[in-house]
């Protein structure tokens, strides 16, 4: 017989709930950053090509971070379905600011988990989610200034193929 003790989640199940809901995010940010990532390809804009392979790889690795965690707790991730990814991009612009609109709302569920984590004194969550606080402040900053590139630089012709040839010094 499986002593109690072992057999207890060291998480909240609000937690747990939340977590996953943020694995299906990320899930789906690492996917649309793909989309993105080919829709750049397809046009030619090789350094924002990279930049978004990059971002979705990264995204990918947040939501395995996460669904770890969940598990090590004793907890059930749940791997993420997928679906409604957008593929349809006007402008380079574009793309950038749906990646900033994405990085913007997985900011806020990030920090609904930290204040739900922090009122339920579920203190191993809020720890664990310190380092997204940072990483999400940093993700948000590098695609700021990719968008200020277009402010700065122009939105046609020339102009784009430099902000591509910026992106990965931005």
């Amino acid at each position: 017989m499986k002593d109690i003790a072992r057999q207890q989640m060291s998480i909240k199940v609000e937690s747990m709930d939340m977590l996953n809901a943020q694995i299906q995010m990320e899930g789906k940010a690492s996917a649309s950053y793909l989309a993105m990532a080919s829709w750049c390809d397809q046009r030619g804009y090789t350094g924002s090509a990279d930049f978004m392979y990059q971002q979705a790889a990264e995204e990918r690795e947040h939501m395995m971070k996460i669904f770890k965690f969940v598990n090590d707790c004793g907890g059930n991730a749940i791997s993420p379905e997928v679906t409604n990814i957008n593929h349809d991009f006007s402008s380079l612009e574009e793309v950038f600011e749906t990646a900033l609109t994405q990085e913007i709302e997985v900011s806020k569920s990030i920090n609904r988990i930290v204040a739900t984590a922090r009122k339920n004194s579920d203190f191993g969550v809020e720890n664990f989610m310190q380092w997204f606080i940072a990483e999400q402040l940093e993700e948000e900053k590098s695609i700021r200034d990719i968008l200020d590139l277009f402010e700065l630089m122009g939105r046609d012709g020339i102009a784009l193929k430099l902000i591509d040839e910026r992106i990965n010094a931005a």
